[in-house]
C-alpha cells in the first residue's frame, strides 16, 4: 500500500489517504491538491515536495492551477541543464549565502542556489571510495596475465562499474587482449565543484516569500519525513498490516494517524522539558521515558471490609511536572 500524508507547515499531520501498493508517489500529487482545495476549502496553497513528488510530468499537470504555488528540490539532470544554459554557474553555490537566481525563459521560476558543508565532505568521502575500490578491481583485471577477449573483458568491466557506479569518472580500452584504464580527472574534478550543492527551486512570488523561507520551507520535508518514521518503524509501528479488506486496512492506517497526531501535540506541549533536558547519554526524556512514567499512575477500584472505594496513585514531583506541562489534572 501507499500512504499519502498532508502536513502543516509545522509538520502535523492533517490528512491521510490509502493509495494501492503499486501506486507511484508522484501520481498521487494532483488529486491531493485538488482536495486540499475542494475539502478544506483553501484558495492558495504552497505545496512543498521533494523531487520524487514533484516531477517534470507532475509539475506540468499542475502548472497553471490557480492558487497554487510548488516548492521542490532540482535533479542532478535539471542543474546540469541549467549550466548547459549558462543560468547558474559554480561559483554561485555558498555555505554562507543563498544565491537566487531567475530562469530568463521563466521569469516566476526562482532558483534559490544551496551548499551544505557536510553534505559536501560526506559525499567527497563516499566518491573517493568508491574509486578507490573501482582502481583496486580495475588493476586487478588490468593486471591479468591471461589474454581475454574484447567481450569477456568488457563484462568483467561493466561488472564493476556496475557495482562503483564510477563508470562516468573512468575511460577504458582493451587492446591485444589487455585492458587499459585511466580516470578522467577532468569530470571528477568537475563533480567535485558540486558536492554538497542543491537546488530548491519555487514559483512563489518574492513579495510572497523571501529566498531563506522558501529554503526553510523545503528543508521543513524533513518533519513530514519524521512523521512517517513515527508511524512506519519507531513508535507507532503502522506495519506490518494483517487486515484483508480495504475498509479495515483504511481504518488502521487512520487510526495510526490518529495516534501520531495525538504524539504530535503531547510533544509540542512537553518540547520545554525536552529542551531542559540534556543529551546523548546525559539524556533523561524521550516519549517512550514519558508515558513509562506516566504509566505508573493507576486509578484503581479497591473494595475493602464491605467498603468500596477509588485509590490513585499521588503523582511524584517529576509526574507531576509532565502532567503540567500537558495541562492534565487528575
Amino acid at each position: 500500500m501507499v500512504i499519502a500524508l498532508l502536513c502543516s507547515a509545522e509538520g502535523c499531520p492533517v490528512g491521510v489517504e490509502v493509495f494501492a501498493g503499486n501506486t507511484q508517489d508522484a501520481t498521487t500529487v494532483p488529486d491531493k491538491i485538488t482536495q486540499l482545495h475542494a475539502q478544506y476549502g483553501l484558495k492558495e496553497i504552497i505545496f512543498v515536495g521533494d523531487r520524487g513528488m514533484i516531477t517534470h510530468a507532475v509539475a506540468q499537470k499542475i502548472k497553471g492551477t490557480e492558487g497554487l504555488y510548488t516548492i521542490s528540490a532540482l535533479t542532478h539532470r535539471q542543474i546540469v541543464e541549467l549550466l548547459g544554459r549558462k543560468v547558474i554557474s559554480p561559483e554561485l553555490f555558498d555555505e554562507q549565502h543563498i544565491v537566487e537566481v531567475l530562469d530568463p525563459e521563466d521569469t516566476k521560476r526562482r532558483y534559490c542556489l544551496c551548499r551544505n558543508p557536510q553534505t559536501a565532505r560526506r559525499e567527497g568521502i563516499t566518491r573517493q571510495r568508491l574509486l578507490e575500490r573501482a582502481r583496486a578491481q580495475l588493476d586487478k583485471i588490468a593486471g591479468s596475465r591471461r589474454r581475454a577477449t574484447e567481450k569477456r573483458l568488457g563484462a568483467r568491466v561493466g561488472r564493476v562499474l556496475e557495482r562503483t557506479k564510477m563508470g562516468k569518472f573512468i575511460q577504458w580500452q582493451v587492446v591485444e587482449g589487455k585492458l587499459l584504464w585511466s580516470f578522467d580527472q577532468d569530470k571528477i574534478a568537475a563533480e567535485r565543484l558540486f558536492d554538497g550543492c542543491y537546488i530548491v527551486s519555487c514559483d512563489v512570488p518574492q513579495e510572497q516569500m523571501a529566498t531563506l523561507e522558501v529554503v526553510a520551507s523545503y528543508k521543513k520535508l524533513g518533519l513530514v519525513e519524521e512523521a512517517f518514521r513515527n508511524l512506519k518503524t519507531v513508535q507507532i509501528e503502522v506495519r506490518p498490516v494483517f487486515h484483508k479488506t480495504d475498509d479495515r486496512i483504511r481504518s488502521h492506517v487512520f487510526l495510526c494517524t490518529l495516534a501520531y497526531y495525538l504524539q504530535w501535540h503531547f510533544k509540542q506541549r512537553l518540547e520545554p522539558l525536552f529542551a531542559a533536558d540534556g543529551t546523548h547519554k546525559d539524556r533523561q526524556w524521550t516519549v517512550r521515558n514519558v508515558i513509562e512514567r506516566l504509566a505508573a499512575i493507576r486509578r484503581e477500584t479497591i473494595l475493602m471490609a464491605g467498603v468500596q472505594f477509588d485509590k490513585l496513585t499521588v503523582p511524584q514531583a517529576d509526574q507531576q511536572k509532565i502532567l503540567d506541562y500537558l495541562q492534565v489534572s487528575l
